[in-house]
Formats: structure tokens, sequence, C-alpha cells
């Protein structure tokens, strides 16, 4: 299926006559409750208020404003490192992940992603590093979570723009979250750092003055709800009130509280990311 014929099909689904809407699965609707799981450590998408240790972000009030179009759903949160986000998906101790996971061809063996949010690896540096753009970090140290699309991301980088030009390749640091690589990069043990577009800015407005961006993002990608393949009603569903919230400027609003209305997409995608 392309891309246009995903959007046309959800676009369909959203159009639907009442008697064909979605329902939630009998389960949710009788318990009264959603099972989410977050790590919380990739602000501003979810994350620890330090000031009151409450879970805050963007996928945290889209998953709120869901709840409540699903019938006033109370959510039930958990938290856990990322790589453990998807077995708890796989294991049903989440009903769906939103938190900041990519949507990724090799993670659509056992799930499906609703799109709804644009993403891409960038590069940056300690405010007075003396990189002028992207080729200057080539044969350099540059960190990124493991768990992520990013390492991969940033060794293709590397051969099509660093070893055709003669110049060493990007050397690959690995890192367990967003967190300790920014620590890395302060302390010295990498000369540049990759994370998602959307994270870059909140990081800049907490720390002013420290971090600055090299190019443009050098990958296109999708940040997506996740669901498992056989739950169809629930994926259906949750895309029916997304849609409503994008059309009704719910959706907008939550994205530019962020500071990442840049980063909206027009209708919700069914695994639309390339890679």
């Amino acid at each position: 299926m392309t891309r246009l014929s995903q959007i046309f099909a959800l676009a369909a689904l959203a159009a639907a006559t009442p008697a064909q809407a979605a329902e939630l699965p009998a389960e949710i609707k009788q318990a009264g409750t959603l099972k989410l799981t977050v790590n919380s450590t990739y602000a501003p998408m979810e994350y620890r208020d330090p000031a009151t240790n409450e879970l805050v972000g963007l996928d945290i009030d889209l998953a709120n404003e869901l709840a409540k179009r699903l019938g006033g759903l109370k959510i039930v949160w958990s938290e856990t490192p990322f790589a453990e986000l998807i077995p708890s998906l796989q294991t049903r101790r989440a009903d769906f992940i939103i938190s900041g996971i990519s949507d990724r061809a090799s993670r659509r063996e056992t799930a499906d992603f609703i799109d709804y949010l644009q993403t891409g690896p960038q590069f940056f540096v300690m405010a007075d590093n003396a990189a002028k753009d992207a080729a200057d970090l080539c044969g350099k140290k540059v960190g990124t979570t493991r768990s992520t699309s990013f390492p991969v991301e940033i060794e293709k980088w590397s051969k099509q723009n660093c070893e055709p030009a003669g110049k060493p390749a990007i050397q690959y640091v690995p890192g367990e979250n967003s967190i300790d690589v920014r620590n890395q990069l302060k302390q010295g043990r990498i000369d540049a750092a990759v994370q998602g577009s959307e994270t870059l800015p909140y990081a800049q407005t907490q720390e002013p003055g420290k971090y600055r961006v090299v190019g443009e993002p050098f990958a296109k990608g999708y940040q997506g709800i996740m669901f498992r393949k056989d739950d169809v009603a629930l994926r259906e569903v949750v895309t029916e009130k997304l849609t409503a919230m994008i059309a009704d400027g719910a959706y907008k609003a939550v994205l530019d509280k962020w500071g990442l209305g840049a980063n909206a997409v027009a209708q919700p995608m069914l695994n639309a990311a390339p890679q």
C-alpha cells in the first residue's frame, strides 16, 4: 500500500457513518481503564517534571485527550526503559504504546503504527564546538541512543557523505538514553550527538546557550502509536479519535504547547515511515 492510499484509507475511516464507527474492545470498555507504558526520559515527549515529579509531555497530553474521547477512560501509567517498551506491548502490560517511538519497518513484523508526528535525526554539538556543518563531523565520535534507529541512520549518512569525500567515517558511540548521550557530550567523551528533531528545542530551552544544532535533520521519519497487529478494533477507534482531534484543533493545541507545531502531520497514517 502506498503512503497516499494509506492516507485515503484512514480518511475514509474517519468519515465513516456512526453505524460504521469503530468501537473499543469490550475488555477495555468494561474495565474503564487504559494501560499505557512510557519511557520517561525523552523530554518533551514524556518525562518527570523536576519541580513536581509528575509525568508530563506531549505524548502524555495526547494520550489524556484520547482517553477522554474514548469514553472517559482512566489511564494507568507505568514506566520502563526504552528497550522494554515493545516487550510491554507484546506481553499485554500495555494496551498500546505512545512514547516517542519511531515507526520502523523492522518493528512492523508484530505491530502496526499510526503515525502522528514528523521526526528526524539531527546532529548537535556543544556551543563552543568548531564544527560549522555536518561534514565537519566526519571522523568524530558521535553518540546516540543505542535502541533507536539513529545508529543506522548515522552509519548511512557517513557512508554517503564522509567516505566518498575521502574523509574518515563517523565513529558511533552508544548511549542508554537521550540524557546519557547529552551527559557524554558535556563531559567531552563524544564530539557530537544525534537526537530526534522534536527533542532538541526543549533541550536548548532547558540549558540556554549550551548546545548548537548542526545542519538540518538528515533523514525523515515518523513517531507512531504502536498497536499489536491483532488489536485492529483498538487501532481503528484510536485512529478515529486522533483524526477528530486534528480536525477540531485539539491536536494542534498540544503540539503548539510543546513548541512542536512544525512537526505536525495532516492526518494519521498507517505504517507510513520509509525505513
